[in-house]
């Protein structure tokens, strides 16, 4: 009998966890909001610097991350490694839809088991909460 999966658990590649919303501001506005200094901070926790194609960084709380793509108004994606864990995982920040509305989804993926999806669904809801609430301050 096979065992039962669990909620965010994958075939191949542990678990994995995403959010999605979206706003009624244009992709290009939204997008320009997330990599300013405020955004980068706000979703990214990074002392703020030009995030580059190919360079790692390290957050504020110490996640290590190294940029694996970046397409300007579309997406980035990250490796990703917390300052506590042993394993790296893979997130992702895409925008998409159009010059009326924007959706922000992050997905993150590699997770090691339930208990760092949980950690992850929690931080990556309170960053939505924040950034709806800039987003609406700002825009």
């Amino acid at each position: 009998m096979k065992p039962e999966k669990q909620t965010g658990q994958t075939k191949d590649t542990g678990f994995q966890f995403g959010i999605r919303k979206t706003f009624p501001f244009p992709v290009k506005m939204v997008w320009d909001f997330l990599f300013s200094e405020k955004g980068v901070n706000l979703w990214l926790g990074h002392p703020y610097s030009n995030i580059e194609l190919k360079k790692s960084f390290r957050t504020k709380t110490g996640t290590e991350c190294f940029v694996r793509v970046f397409q300007p108004y579309s997406h980035i994606r990250l490796n990703w490694k917390k300052q506590t864990w042993h394993n790296q995982s893979t997130m992702q920040l895409r925008v998409f839809g159009s010059a009326e509305k924007a959706t922000i989804s992050f997905h993150q993926e590699k997770l090691l088991d339930a208990t760092q999806r949980e950690e992850m669904k929690q931080h990556w809801n309170s960053v939505m909460e924040k950034l709806t609430g800039a987003l609406f301050m700002n825009l």
